[in-house]
């Protein structure tokens, strides 16, 4: 199947009990046995359901892997990935990343003895003077939160084969309709459903898509032993948004672009981060490894003012000031007080998280609405 299709019935079966179209949600916490350990492929909902299975189905199949995980969050997602680490080992990570993703690993396992670098990778020959023998793991987010820089993942991976380490990408900015992971070499692709595979910015989940089983069963061990999944209802609606997901990129993509192209000729705008402008580093390998460059955008006022950066967002009407991206609607976020506030400014400035960066996620409404907006606000 080609990608448009497999949103659709990728990895999907008719319901065999009525033969709904849709998966129903079975919301049941266990399932009946007519002898101990006669069931029918169920026992606890916990360890298995078949709404969440038919969705761990599609995500293996969007992402082109043959086996995928649904959890409660993209941070459990995360959670469950570190978990295949022992205290000693290291991790190499990129260091302009999701403020939430930085403080899973240096205030949680930091302290059960696991190492982490955070490094620029925008330039991959940069990685390997961080390896050594301990290191187990390179993580990677391209486009990167909120910066949008592109990391090369066929190079990274090429890396991380050399030296017999696990590459993890978070391929949640991209989606798998701009770009598949695992098609370049990555051990494991990591969503925060709750974004674009969802859409509407009505439930919160993560997700992990592999191609090896030995790798697969190590994490479905870790994902039924810790207990961080989903619950049915939210199955069925991430089942729901995967099925549009190629018209809304398709859309984001569009907006996407129109709002960059606005903000860049705007006389008040510093700087504006979007992967489609040539002149954005790594554009060459964001034109290589992505089909297009996506609904999000981060730009700097002139003057770095951060009260001027807080009314602008304040003044918003059509983006609506809120933590998140990827839904149907358009969000503005002011990230050194919101999403990254986790990280310390003296950190968070030297990736370009300055007190004027504005992150918008470009939702699918009119443009001419979008950027009308825009311009009031900014004035």
């Amino acid at each position: 199947m080609k990608f448009n299709t497999k949103t659709i019935h990728g990895g999907q079966e008719h319901d065999p009990a009525y033969g709904s179209v849709m998966p129903p949600i079975y919301q049941t916490s266990t399932y009946a046995q007519s002898t101990p350990g006669g069931h029918k492929g169920y026992e606890y909902s916990r360890t298995h359901n078949p709404t969440r299975n038919a969705l761990e189905n599609a995500f293996a199949s969007i992402e082109n892997g043959k086996h995928g995980l649904a959890f409660g969050s993209g941070l459990a997602a995360i959670d469950a990935v570190i978990k295949l680490l022992e205290p000693g080992d290291e991790v190499v990570s990129t260091n302009d990343l999701y403020g939430g993703t930085y403080r899973l690993f240096t205030s949680i396992f930091k302290k059960f003895g696991i190492k982490f670098h955070f490094i620029g990778m925008e330039n991959v020959s940069n990685i390997e003077r961080y390896i050594n023998e301990k290191t187990k793991l390179i993580w990677v987010e391209t486009p990167t939160n909120p910066m949008m820089n592109i990391i090369d993942i066929k190079a990274t991976a090429a890396i991380a084969k050399k030296h017999q380490l696990l590459l993890a990408v978070d391929n949640t900015f991209a989606t798998p309709y701009l770009q598949r992971p695992l098609d370049l070499g990555a051990d494991i692709v990591m969503h925060s459903a709750t974004k674009y595979i969802g859409g509407h910015s009505d439930l919160v989940m993560g997700a992990l898509i592999v191609k090896d089983k030995d790798l697969a069963d190590r994490l479905y061990f870790i994902q039924n032993a810790s207990g961080a999944v989903c619950g049915p209802q939210d199955s069925f609606l991430a089942l729901r948004g995967i099925k549009t997901l190629h018209i809304r990129m398709q859309r984001h993509c569009e907006n996407g672009r129109a709002v960059a192209e606005f903000l860049n000729n705007h006389p008040k705008i510093e700087a504006v981060y979007w992967p489609g402008f040539e002149s954005h580093p790594n554009h060459d390998i964001a034109k290589a490894q992505m089909n297009d460059f996506g609904g999000m955008v981060s730009f700097t006022t002139k003057g770095n003012n951060y009260e001027e950066a807080i009314k602008i967002v304040e003044n918003l009407k059509i983006f609506t000031l809120a933590e998140s991206l990827g839904g149907v609607e358009s969000l503005a976020g002011h990230p050194a007080s919101m999403t990254h506030a986790s990280i310390p400014k003296e950190e968070r400035e030297k990736t370009g998280v300055v007190d004027s960066l504005i992150r918008l996620s470009v939702g699918i409404e009119d443009e001419e609405d979008l950027i009308a907006d825009l311009k009031q606000a900014i004035g």
